[in-house]
């Protein structure tokens, strides 16, 4: 059987020239800021993730967490036990995100009064 995740082809390489690139390439996922920030903030294991995060699908979820792993964020261990445990947690690497996500929520929170009507008429004309 083919596996899927290894069919889809990139059109574009990655752009390697500039931080900001890689920071949006390891971001690149609608709910990978969610998932580091409830594993910063506690959540270890998937169902509770999915819980708490419930707009997403869990396989999506799952995808994510594996991009995460292979990229060094997160750390993913699975207990040798019936019925199978696993866990995730933030590698040293991962925690280094904990400031700028901070920082990128107070500013959201910032400019909440210009932001959010803009996006609340977007959601009223769909």
């Amino acid at each position: 059987m083919t596996d899927i995740c290894n069919m889809y082809q990139r059109k574009l390489p990655v752009e390697l020239e500039c931080g900001l690139h890689l920071f949006m390439e390891v971001m690149n996922g609608k709910w990978k800021l969610n998932l580091i920030w409830c594993i910063y903030t506690g959540i270890k294991r998937p169902g509770e993730l999915q819980r708490r995060i419930s707009k997403a699908s869990r396989r999506l979820l799952d995808t994510q967490l594996n991009q995460l792993v292979d990229q060094g964020i997160i750390a993913k261990t699975i207990f040798d036990q019936r019925p199978l445990k696993v866990e995730y947690e933030l590698t040293p690497l991962g925690e280094t995100l904990i400031p700028v996500i901070e920082v990128t929520a107070r500013w959201g929170e910032a400019h909440r009064e210009v932001l959010e009507p803009l996006f609340q008429s977007r959601t009223l004309t769909r």
